[in-house]
């Protein structure tokens, strides 16, 4: 089974560049304090390194 990770959303993307807002988007992010469970997979955690300041991931699943 693959690795999953579960990010939220603790940051507005408002006053932010289009690139940020669309890389939420890109993640299922838009509502602020919002969760997901995406793959663990490295463009993943790229999109989420990118907009670090705006995600916090809550937990690590095997």
């Amino acid at each position: 089974m693959a690795k999953t990770i579960v990010v939220k959303q603790v940051g507005s993307p408002i006053r932010r560049p289009q690139d940020q807002r669309a890389t939420l988007i890109g993640l299922g992010l838009n509502k602020m304090h919002k969760t997901r469970e995406l793959e663990d997979t490295p463009s993943i955690r790229g999109m989420i390194n990118k907009i670090s300041h705006m995600v916090e991931i809550i937990e690590e699943k095997d």
